[in-house]
């Protein structure tokens, strides 16, 4: 094994220069699949595709460029390769040739197959075209687009649908479910056929509890499109989640806990935002389901993307007398709170100072819940504690937008109001600080 190892190590060292025409202009690595354009220059098809995405012009010579418009360019792949199969010996692997991209004709075919098939009521043979589909998915953006083009999250939106009612369709479900993934974002339409259908969406539930890690990101992620539509008046007012609402709340928060992956994380946070600011009753059971404090736990380490999206949750739950008096009890929530007000981004900050004046001020809705001075006024003696008023007063200084400036100004009058109640300490050091089960420390 060493010596195997050590001849793998000289080979590399002794690995030739890759001449600057094989290079990529964007990646300036070795291209594994060159395509021009309209401007004449060569780029690697992953690079320029993804460089496309956010804008139309050529990298290098500015001229108007569109994806559509990439050409393969076989004769120099086949340099590329012979290049490669000449310094094998000296550690360089050859460039596979990539497979070709599906048509729009090859797409749109492969689309009626599903139509079809779901038509007819063929479990099977839907699911062979839904893997079909899902193969053509995986390929080049050009590919995808041509599946868009042709309506393929509608087609299998409809044929998860068709098939939902069915107790023994779970396979075709399951593969239709990992196409359907792959050809997102759903629009408007394709999102209202399976939101529309309670069988449906509890499939999805089942899926998102229950299945193996792949399945149930692929439940959580369609669900996420599912809520956000129907909670922002989409899906043309036929998306109705009242028969499924306490189950997608309990998932939700079961898989945010659970944090078995980024992406299922994120979806469902989304989801928990969205949901909380439906209404009040949704946000009640969030509540319930536990989310406040799932979310307190999460900030404590979260990366930038998740925080954001965790604070936004919590300030949308912060809406609802539960989701006050609950993080009000929470001894870990306003340390976690203005320890992150500035260690994110400005919207986060933002955020965070939205999230403790809904826990610190005293709203219209307070006394009805029995919510007592004492237990308002306690947040606002923990912030002081840990240095919020020096924070807000540095964020007034540098400036923000006029709505944070207002509620951060509300908070400053709370906070001077009370401080001579508490100790001021200018410092972030949490090593003292026990979680509620006085058994985790934040690090």
């Amino acid at each position: 094994m060493s010596l195997l190892l050590s001849r793998r190590a000289a080979a590399k060292e002794d690995a030739p220069d890759v001449p600057p025409e094989f290079r990529c202009p964007i990646t300036l690595d070795m291209m594994r699949d060159p395509v021009v354009g309209a401007t004449g220059i060569t780029y690697d098809r992953a690079a320029i595709e993804a460089w496309l995405l956010v804008r139309c012009t050529c990298p290098v010579s500015h001229g108007e460029l569109r994806a559509d418009d990439l050409i393969s360019n076989h004769t120099l792949r086949r340099l590329i390769q012979a290049w490669c199969t000449a310094n094998r010996s000296r550690g360089v692997e050859r460039v596979p040739t990539p497979r070709a991209n599906a048509t729009p004709a090859h797409a749109a075919d492969a689309v009626a197959e599903v139509e079809s098939a779901a038509s007819a009521g063929n479990a099977e043979r839907c699911a062979t075209a839904a893997r079909a589909v899902r193969r053509l998915a995986k390929e080049a953006g050009r590919t995808r687009r041509c599946l868009a083009s042709a309506g393929a999250a509608r087609a299998l939106a409809k044929a998860f649908t068709s098939f939902s009612d069915a107790a023994a369709a779970s396979n075709v479900l399951e593969d239709v479910l990992a196409a359907l993934v792959l050809v997102m974002p759903m629009d408007e339409e394709a999102i209202a056929v399976v939101g529309s259908s309670s069988a449906s969406v509890a499939w999805l539930i089942t899926a998102a509890a229950n299945g193996d890690p792949r399945r149930r990101l692929q439940a959580v992620v369609v669900l996420r499109e599912i809520v956000t539509c129907a909670c922002n008046g989409g899906g043309a007012g036929v998306i109705d989640l009242s028969a499924n609402v306490v189950a997608v709340v309990e998932v939700v928060v079961r898989t945010i806990r659970g944090s078995m992956c980024p992406q299922a994380t994120k979806a469902c946070l989304v989801a928990a935002y969205h949901l909380a600011r439906a209404d009040d009753g949704t946000a009640t059971l969030l509540v319930a389901a536990g989310l406040v404090s799932v979310l307190i736990e999460l900030l404590v380490d979260a990366n930038r993307s998740t925080a954001e999206t965790a604070l936004a949750a919590l300030d949308a739950a912060l809406a609802s007398s539960d989701g006050r008096a609950r993080v009000r009890a929470d001894a870990l929530a306003v340390p976690v709170l203005v320890k992150k007000m500035f260690r994110v981004s400005d919207t986060a900050t933002e955020l965070v100072v939205s999230s403790l004046w809904r826990i610190c001020r005293k709203c219209l809705d307070d006394d009805e819940d029995g919510t007592t001075a004492a237990a308002r006024r306690l947040p606002v003696l923990e912030a002081l504690q840990v240095g919020a008023l020096q924070k807000l007063v540095l964020l007034l200084q540098v400036g923000c937008r006029e709505e944070t400036k207002e509620k951060a100004t509300e908070l400053l009058r709370l906070m001077v109001r009370y401080q001579a109640r508490g100790e001021c300490i200018d410092t972030m050091d949490f090593r003292g600080l026990k979680r509620r089960d006085n058994a985790i420390l934040i690090r």
